[in-house]
C-alpha cells in the first residue's frame, strides 16, 4: 500500500511539474508577444505624437473658433467638420502658396456614427473674401488654409472647425505604403506624373492595383470627363484608401503611414483631438456618405472657364451638412454669381 501511495504521490508531483512546465512555456511566448505589442504600440504612439506636434498649425481665428459657431466644439463631445485640402505645391508650377487641387468638407456625427464627405469642384465660381469672385482653388494661393476656410464658410454657410492640408507627396507615400489600392479605372488615360513628366502614367480601363503616382494621376485628371465626375472619383479613391489603411495588413505599417503623412501635412487638430476620432475608425459599421453639388461649366465674359454651382443644389447641400452637425437649417439665401473682382485672377496651369 505504501509503495502505491508513493507511486501516486510521484505521479501527482510529475503532473504538477508538467503543468508548471506547460504554463511556463505558454507564458514565455505570450509575454514576449505582449511586450512586443506594447513596445510597438508605444513606438507608434510616440511617432504619431511627434508627427502631430510637428504638423500643428493654428488658423489664426479669434479663440480658434469658427465665426459660424456660437461656442467652441471638440470632436470628443460634438459633431464637427474637417476641411481636407489637397495642395499642388510644385515649385515648377507655382510660386508661394500652391493652389488647392482638391477640396473636401467632411462632417462627423457622433450619434449616427457616420461621416458625410462633400467634394467641392476646384473651378467653382465663388466669392473669395477680400479678393472677389474667382475659382475656389485660388483661395489657398491668396492666403493658405485660413483664406480657404473663410471662402468655404462664406460659400456654404457651414462652419469649418478643423482643416487638414496635404500635399501630393503625402498622397503618393500613403498609397505606396499600403501596397497600392485596388480600383476600377473607368477609361484609358495618359497623364503627367507628379514631376510633370509627360505621359508618364498610362492606364488601361479595368480593375487593377494602382501605385501612388497612378492613383494620384487618376484622382487629378479631368481631361476624360469633367470637374463633377472628377470630384466623385476623388471621393471613391479616398474611401478606398481609408478602407485599405484600416485593414489588418496595414496595421503593422502604421509608423510608416504616420511618417508619410506627418512630413507632408499641416492641421489645427491637436494630438488629443486626433485621438478622439478613433471612435469612428474603430466602428466596423462606419458609413461614409458622399455628397456632390450640382452645376454646369462654361466660359464667362472674362474668357475663363468656371464651374457655376446650381443655387438650389448648394442650399440643399448646406442644409444637409448643417443638419449633420446638429445645426439649424438656414433660411433661404441667394448666393449670387456675378462677374466681379477678377483683377487678381491666379493663372491656371494647363496640366490637369
Amino acid at each position: 500500500m505504501s509503495k502505491n501511495r508513493e507511486n501516486i504521490s510521484r505521479i501527482k508531483k510529475r503532473k504538477k511539474r508538467s503543468k508548471k512546465k506547460l504554463l511556463f512555456f505558454l507564458i514565455i511566448p505570450l509575454s514576449l508577444l505582449l511586450v512586443a505589442t506594447v513596445s510597438y504600440g508605444a513606438h507608434v504612439y510616440n511617432t504619431a505624437q511627434e508627427a502631430a506636434n510637428k504638423s500643428f498649425e493654428k488658423v489664426g481665428r479669434d479663440g480658434e473658433k469658427s465665426a459660424l459657431r456660437d461656442e467652441s466644439v471638440t470632436p470628443i463631445d460634438d459633431n464637427v467638420s474637417v476641411l481636407i485640402i489637397g495642395v499642388d505645391d510644385s515649385e515648377t508650377r507655382h510660386e508661394g502658396s500652391g493652389r488647392s487641387d482638391a477640396l473636401m468638407l467632411a462632417t462627423f456625427n457622433k450619434q449616427e456614427k457616420d461621416v458625410n464627405i462633400l467634394s467641392i469642384p476646384r473651378d467653382s465660381y465663388v466669392n473669395v473674401p477680400d479678393y472677389g469672385y474667382t475659382k475656389i482653388n485660388h483661395a489657398h494661393a491668396y492666403g493658405g488654409p485660413s483664406k480657404t476656410i473663410d471662402t468655404v464658410e462664406s460659400f456654404l454657410n457651414v462652419p469649418v472647425d478643423y482643416y487638414v492640408r496635404l500635399n501630393f507627396e503625402a498622397f503618393i507615400e500613403i498609397v505606396d505604403t499600403i501596397g497600392g489600392i485596388q480600383y476600377d479605372v473607368p477609361f484609358e488615360m495618359s497623364e503627367l506624373d507628379s514631376n510633370d513628366n509627360k505621359d508618364a502614367i498610362h492606364l488601361m480601363p479595368g480593375y487593377q492595383n494602382l501605385n501612388g503616382e497612378e492613383a494620384l494621376a487618376l484622382a487629378r485628371t479631368r481631361k476624360y470627363d469633367n470637374d463633377f465626375e472628377r470630384g466623385k472619383r476623388q471621393q471613391e479613391i479616398i474611401k478606398t484608401i481609408i478602407k485599405e489603411t484600416a485593414s489588418a495588413s496595414s496595421i503593422l505599417k502604421l509608423d510608416e503611414l504616420i511618417n508619410a503623412v506627418g512630413d507632408n501635412m499641416s492641421t489645427n487638430l491637436t494630438f488629443d483631438e486626433m485621438k478622439s476620432f478613433m471612435s469612428y475608425g474603430l466602428n466596423t459599421d462606419l458609413a461614409i456618405n458622399t455628397i456632390n453639388i450640382d452645376g454646369q461649366g462654361g466660359k464667362m465674359p472674362d474668357g475663363i472657364w468656371y464651374y457655376q454651382v446650381d443655387e438650389q443644389s448648394r442650399m440643399e447641400v448646406e442644409n444637409k451638412l448643417r443638419e449633420h452637425l446638429d445645426l439649424p437649417a438656414s433660411s433661404e439665401t441667394n448666393y449670387e454669381f456675378t462677374q466681379e473682382g477678377n483683377d487678381k485672377e491666379v493663372q491656371d496651369s494647363n496640366s490637369y
